[in-house]
Order: C-alpha cells, then sequence, then structure tokens
C-alpha cells in the first residue's frame, strides 16, 4: 500500500511539473500586459504606424502537435464583435516562432506551408493597431495554438471568423498575452 502512495504522489508531482513548464507565447517586441510600439500601428484610417507584425515566439507545445496558427484579437473595438488584426493558419510544427514583419502582404516572412487569412481590414496580411483616438487603450489579444490536424483547408477568400471557428475545431491547447494601445484624442 505504502509503495502505491508513493507512487502515485510522485506521478502526481511529475504531472504538475510538466503542466507548470506548459505552453508559452511570448515576444521580444511586446510585453505581455504592456504597451505596443507604435510601428505595430496600422498605416489606414487615420493612423501613421509601420503596419509590422512583432516577432512571437512560443514554446511547450504539446507532443502531439502537427500545425499551428497564430491570431490577433481586439475585444474592445467598437464593432459589437471585435477586430480579428491577424490569422496566420498552417505554420509547421517543427516551427516555434515567427519573425519579426511576418505579416507583410508578400508572405516572404513566413515559414514555409503557413498562410494567413483575410482579416477585418480585408487583407490576408497583419494589420496593426488602430483604435478610435481619445478611446480607452484598447486589448490585443495574441494567442498561439497548437492543433491536430497537419493543415487547415479553408477557402483562400476565408475570413478570421472561419479560420477561427476552424481553429478551435481542431484545438489541442493555446497560449496566449495580451498588450495595450491608444491613441491620444484629435486636437
Amino acid at each position: 500500500m505504502t509503495r502505491s502512495l508513493i507512487a502515485a504522489t510522485a506521478m502526481a508531482f511529475a504531472a504538475a511539473g510538466v503542466q507548470a513548464a506548459g505552453f508559452k507565447l511570448e515576444s521580444p517586441d511586446i510585453k505581455a500586459g504592456g504597451t505596443m510600439d507604435k510601428k505595430f500601428e496600422a498605416n489606414v484610417f487615420g493612423c501613421g504606424g509601420e503596419n509590422k507584425s512583432p516577432a512571437l515566439k512560443w514554446s511547450g507545445a504539446p507532443k502531439d502537435t502537427k500545425s499551428f496558427a497564430v491570431t490577433v484579437y481586439d475585444p474592445d473595438a467598437p464593432t459589437g464583435s471585435g477586430w480579428w488584426h491577424w490569422s496566420v493558419i498552417n505554420i509547421p510544427a517543427n516551427v516555434s516562432d515567427l519573425k519579426p514583419d511576418a505579416g507583410n502582404a508578400s508572405n516572404a516572412n513566413l515559414p514555409q506551408g503557413a498562410r494567413q487569412v483575410r482579416i477585418d481590414y480585408g487583407t490576408a496580411a497583419w494589420g496593426g493597431a488602430c483604435p478610435p483616438p481619445g478611446d480607452k487603450p484598447h486589448r490585443y489579444v495574441f494567442t498561439v495554438y497548437a492543433l491536430k490536424t497537419d493543415k487547415l483547408d479553408i477557402p483562400q477568400d476565408a475570413t478570421a471568423a472561419l479560420a477561427g471557428f476552424m481553429i478551435n475545431a481542431n484545438k489541442i491547447d493555446k497560449a496566449s498575452f495580451t498588450a495595450k494601445y491608444g491613441r491620444p484624442k484629435a486636437k
């Protein structure tokens, strides 16, 4: 009986150690909970940023991951449904980062096989932050998803909402962080 209890306790601690490591997402460009730099701001709708996507890195993905997807979402956009700023699917399982400006519309900075999905700006590329001037800073939720499939087979003109549905239907795990961005009220 004592051996069984010791074995069960050891297994519980081992499982807790695995969970403690966990699936994590971070960016060398944006501190979790911090404020995004202006270079990540859009260059449309009166915004004057560089419209560059930040570098992202993840670790601790589940062993059975077959691909990844990345999304960036603003739940505070005054649309009634938020705003999708980026959606990347079919990132190979052996990839653990996206380089700076991977969201460029040319797709030249994406890992081979990955593709961007059309977002709320109407393009399949990174769409930077552009909250209305004077709004309380908006939250931008960066998420990487570990998926149980090699590829999400969705149409080229699919929306971020359709991609989100397919991502969640195939999700094994996810990791997120949130950053903020605001613009001063126009004078």
